[in-house]
């Protein structure tokens, strides 16, 4: 299985909760710290993570990136961007 790990803008992160409910793994939860905008934020609380990139495909401010453990080392996977319109998922090519 693929160890993954996920990263946030907590700073943006509004705490709704979806990238917890997309989560097979149960490996995320909100903080109970509290951002600038007065929102608790979305944590990695488990090391069980497979970088299925759920979380992110969910996130509706684009908060979150996604990284997938390689024989290269940690490489992003997948950061979706551009949500106020049209949204652009990016993966990279793990066989290069």
């Amino acid at each position: 299985m693929a160890k993954g790990a996920v990263t946030f803008d907590i700073e943006t992160c509004k705490g709704c909760e979806l990238c917890i409910d997309a989560c097979p793994q149960d490996s995320l939860q909100l903080s109970p710290n509290i951002n600038a905008q007065g929102y608790h934020y979305a944590v990695l609380v488990k090391d069980n993570c497979t970088g299925c990139t759920n979380c992110a495909l969910v996130c509706p401010d684009a908060v979150i990136t996604v990284y997938r453990e390689t024989k290269k080392g940690k490489v992003p996977v997948a950061r979706v961007t551009n949500v106020t319109e049209n949204i652009t998922v990016t993966l990279t090519d793990e066989r290069k």
